[in-house]
């Protein structure tokens, strides 16, 4: 495929994936009357059963054979199970409880942190204009501990667990099916004997509710596998720089979501916080494409 060609089937992939990210609360308030943890439970295990028919089709069974010869490996992947399933909780129940606002934050709050992450334990050195954008960061969440008394804890344990997973899976070097199999096969048996043995909720028995909602509850395993396999199409093609302006795609539904759907309150003291956030983010997205160019220039 030509590389223009390529380029622009990578922008298709990103925008596809980050939007399905986007979107993704409305699909969870549809089961708001579910309890967050059974949600979680299905996504787990509709997602096991889909990925093993994705892993089939694509012929990819060599690859996985390749992860589970490495016993370290897998046992990181066990961790990182736990650490996304613990995101994906947060988030289920952030959305069902009217926190759809938090939780955009949190995931704009995401990247800034990664930087943070990345110096601390991937001894990266922070460029002055991203030494900035964290500082902004942090003063926009402390603006709102000041003025509401409150630390915005959905935002920042959001963006934690999944800066942390995003740290860890970069480390180990599994491709993202391989690995979100492998993490889901880590969750199965503990999302079984939750629902066997301790659910017990009107929803919890597939034989006494309805089609619509069963259908819902199926359909977990394609919202958490279809934005991955765009993402993973993406990440193909496109460098992490290009990759990285798409980012705010997802949180920026959540945002708008989150006032013009679900009515929630945006008071003055939140839009501050967001405010600093989002200058922090232009300072960040702007040095970043400026050491795009510059590296671009310096191979070409």
């Amino acid at each position: 495929m030509p590389q223009q060609d390529q380029t622009k089937s990578g922008v298709i992939n990103a925008i596809c994936a980050y939007t399905i990210w986007g979107l993704a609360p409305i699909y969870f308030k549809l089961l708001q009357q579910v309890p967050a943890t059974e949600i979680l439970m299905h996504r787990v295990v509709w997602s096991f059963v889909l990925l093993i028919a994705i892993i089939l089709a694509m012929g990819n069974w060599p690859k996985m054979k390749a992860v589970i010869q490495q016993p370290k490996t897998m046992i990181w992947l066990g961790i990182t199970a736990v650490i996304l399933a613990t995101n994906w909780l947060i988030f289920i129940w952030a959305v069902n409880n009217n926190h759809i606002l938090e939780a955009s934050l949190g995931y704009y709050i995401n990247p800034l942190l990664n930087v943070a992450l990345g110096m601390i334990f991937l001894g990266e050195r922070l460029s002055k204009w991203q030494g900035i954008a964290v500082l902004l960061a942090f003063v926009g969440v402390l603006i709102q501990l000041v003025s509401l008394g409150t630390i915005p804890y959905i935002a920042l344990a959001l963006a934690a667990s999944f800066g942390i997973y995003g740290l860890l899976r970069k480390k180990l070097m599994v491709d993202s099916v391989s690995g979100l199999f492998i993490e889901s096969a880590w969750l199965m048996p503990a999302a079984l004997i939750y629902w066997m043995l301790f659910l017990d909720t009107p929803t919890s028995n597939l034989m006494e509710n309805d089609t619509n909602l069963n259908l819902l509850l199926i359909a977990a395993g394609l919202v958490t596998t279809a934005p991955l396999l765009f993402f993973t199409g993406a990440a193909k093609r496109l460098t992490l720089a290009t990759l990285g302006f798409f980012q705010y795609i997802g949180p920026s539904i959540m945002f708008i979501i989150a006032i013009s759907v679900y009515h929630e309150p945006l008071v003055f003291e939140k839009l501050i916080t967001f405010a600093f956030i989002w200058s922090a983010l232009v300072i960040y997205s702007l040095d970043s494409y400026r050491k795009h160019r510059a590296n671009k220039k310096t191979l070409s």
